[in-house]
C-alpha cells in the first residue's frame, strides 16, 4: 500500500522507514514464491503534493514484477478499492484472504482493509509491516502521538475481525 518514495526515502520517511521496507520486501517474496497474487496499490496525489503522478516521489520504491500474478492498481482515493480496478482483480483471481501492508495506517491502510473486511475477505495485518507519521501534538489539548503508537491503534480500530498479527514473518501464504 502506498509504498511510494516520497513516504519510505530521505528525509520525509516515516519512522522506521528502512525496517518497514525490509519486511514488506520479505512479505513480497515470500508471496510470490507462494504464487500468491501482489497488487501494488499507488495513490495518486493532489498537484503539489510529494506524490503527486509523476515525480519523484510518486514513484513505487520496491521493484514491482509486473504478470498475471502482479498488479500496479493506481488509486485517487485511501481506500484502494474505491473507484479502482482492485475488486475485480481480487475477484477473478479467486482470493479470499490477503495481507495487508505499507502506509499510511490511519488512513489508506485502514480504509483498505476496512473495505476488504466488508466485502468478506479475511484481512490479516501485521503490525510491524504497515506505519505512518508521528501526529503532532495539539497545544493545549494533545500531546504529539508517536507513530508506533497511531499506527496501532489504526489496527485496532478495525475490530476482532482482521487478523492483527504482530510480525509480518509469521504471515502465511
Amino acid at each position: 500500500m502506498d509504498l511510494q518514495t516520497a513516504f519510505v526515502s530521505g528525509e520525509g520517511a516515516v519512522p522506521g522507514a528502512d525496517s518497514l521496507l525490509k519486511r514488506v520486501h520479505d512479505l513480497l517474496d515470500r508471496a510470490r514464491a507462494a504464487g500468491a497474487v501482489v497488487v501494488h496499490l499507488q495513490n495518486d496525489g493532489p498537484p503539489g503534493a510529494d506524490d503527486e503522478p509523476g515525480t519523484p516521489g510518486w514513484e513505487l520504491y520496491l521493484p514491482v514484477q509486473p504478470g498475471p500474478r502482479e498488479h500496479v492498481i493506481r488509486k485517487p482515493r485511501d481506500d484502494g478499492f474505491d473507484g479502482t480496478p482492485l475488486g475485480p482483480v481480487m475477484v477473478s483471481a479467486g482470493v479470499r484472504s490477503m495481507a495487508i501492508c505499507g502506509v499510511m495506517s490511519e488512513m489508506c491502510v485502514r480504509a483498505t482493509a476496512a473495505t476488504a473486511l466488508a466485502r468478506g475477505y479475511q484481512v490479516v495485518l501485521p503490525h510491524d509491516a504497515h506505519a505512518t507519521y508521528d501526529v503532532p501534538a495539539v497545544p493545549g489539548i494533545a500531546d504529539e502521538i508517536p507513530a508506533h503508537v497511531a499506527s496501532r491503534v489504526a489496527a485496532w480500530s478495525l475490530g476482532s475481525d482482521v487478523d492483527n498479527t504482530s510480525s509480518a514473518a509469521s504471515v502465511a501464504f
